[in-house]
């Protein structure tokens, strides 16, 4: 991956993570991840551009990735989207505007069906 598409990954992890706030479980699982990808940087990235502005996050964050989405394939695109899913449930819950944000990111990325069947199971 190269670093635009490790932000791309990092915004998505913590977007969904900072949906209701960010606790310290949460934050410990994005340190988690990007310790993984090793994507430090772009975690830092992803959180400062969450916080310029909390209520435009969401938007802002969708016209960020569809200038890097084109970068994944649907592969990709549906394994990051199933990880950021099982990262979510690693705190004990998901909740449904979580879970929106999560499908309405899948309708943009082009691989909605294949994202509801892998959440479905």
């Amino acid at each position: 991956m190269d670093k635009e598409q490790k932000k791309a990954v990092m915004l998505l992890k913590s977007l969904i993570l900072h949906y209701h706030g960010l606790d310290d479980d949460e934050r410990e699982i994005l340190e988690n991840a990007a310790t993984r990808l090793d994507s430090k940087e772009e975690l830092d990235w992803a959180n400062s551009f969450i916080s310029e502005d909390y209520l435009s996050a969401f938007e802002r964050s969708r016209d960020f990735f569809a200038k890097i989405i084109v970068k994944f394939t649907n592969e990709e695109r549906i394994a990051h989207l199933q990880d950021a899913w099982e990262e979510n449930h690693q705190k004990g819950y998901v909740t449904e505007m979580e879970t929106t944000a999560m499908i309405n990111l899948s309708k943009d990325w082009q691989v909605e069906k294949e994202f509801l069947e892998v959440i479905q199971n």
